[in-house]
């Protein structure tokens, strides 16, 4: 029971950085950088940032630990795969507008693409979300999958997941770096400097924050083995549950653990 309650609590917490992370972003973005538009202006790249943060930040880590939610226990596991792909499709769709807004923009005003760090970071790991997601999709719902696969599979991509959600994180913070450098430079448009801390710097730095605590929280429900979904229908050393004629096996590292036990 304290468990359970524990685990509430910790994904409360996780839920009110989530929304405080989107809430930031646009309000960063909105009352300091000038607004929204899609027209080649400023306020063009401002897109970026918040579905960059939205998708491959809050929704992505939100839709990782949907297997964790005691709720989603002892039900049918078919409506929850569901929703944790459709969860991290939408991720993925933000992301991608996220990156039209940023290279429209860039080509607009003639600014190269791809040259700074963060950009290559982010690129690598839209490319291996994009990877995750299709292995994802083709391993776990697609009925024709050998449970010998699947179960071969998982353990990479639940640690490819985790990985993803980092790298994330690095890009989210090493761009709000960035921008500041640019939008803060000192006598441009008669702002402070970034190193004088205006009102902006401060917002800016606490989304960094948040972002870092809200990864921080995801990976401790991921990393908490007490709060794992369990498995029903254990069958010499495996685990395997019947989903309207879906066959899935799960967590291969107990599997191993079983068998090391046995011989």
């Amino acid at each position: 029971m304290r468990g359970i309650v524990a685990f509430y609590l910790t994904y409360l917490l996780c839920l009110i950085l989530g929304i405080i992370c989107v809430a930031l972003v646009v309000h960063w973005n909105y009352s300091y950088r000038g607004g929204f538009a899609w027209d080649g202006s400023a306020k063009h790249f401002n897109w970026h940032p918040v579905f960059m943060v939205t998708g491959m930040v809050v929704l992505y880590g939100n839709a990782a630990i949907l297997y964790r939610i005691p709720l989603t226990w002892g039900h049918n596991k078919l409506p929850w795969k569901l929703l944790h792909a459709g969860l991290l499709l939408l991720s993925f769709i933000l992301s991608v507008i996220g990156l039209c807004a940023v290279f429209n923009y860039h080509n607009a005003n003639n600014i190269s693409n791809l040259y700074s760090l963060h950009s290559w970071v982010g690129i690598c790991t839209t490319a291996l979300f994009t990877a995750q997601w299709v292995m994802g999709f083709s391993t776990f719902l697609l009925p024709c999958t050998p449970m010998s696969a699947r179960a071969f599979i998982k353990p990479t991509h639940v640690w490819m997941g985790g990985i993803i959600l980092v790298l994330s994180i690095v890009s989210c913070i090493s761009g709000i770096n960035e921008k500041l450098f640019f939008a803060l430079k000192e006598n441009t448009n008669g702002t402070l400097p970034y190193s004088a801390l205006p009102p902006e710097a401060i917002t800016a730095n606490s989304l960094g924050v948040i972002i870092v605590a809200f990864g921080l929280v995801v990976l401790k429900i991921l990393s908490n083995q007490i709060w794992q979904r369990p498995e029903t229908g254990y069958e010499e050393g495996v685990y395997q549950v019947k989903d309207k004629g879906f066959y899935d096996v799960f967590d291969y590292s107990l599997i191993v653990c079983n068998l090391r036990t046995k011989t």
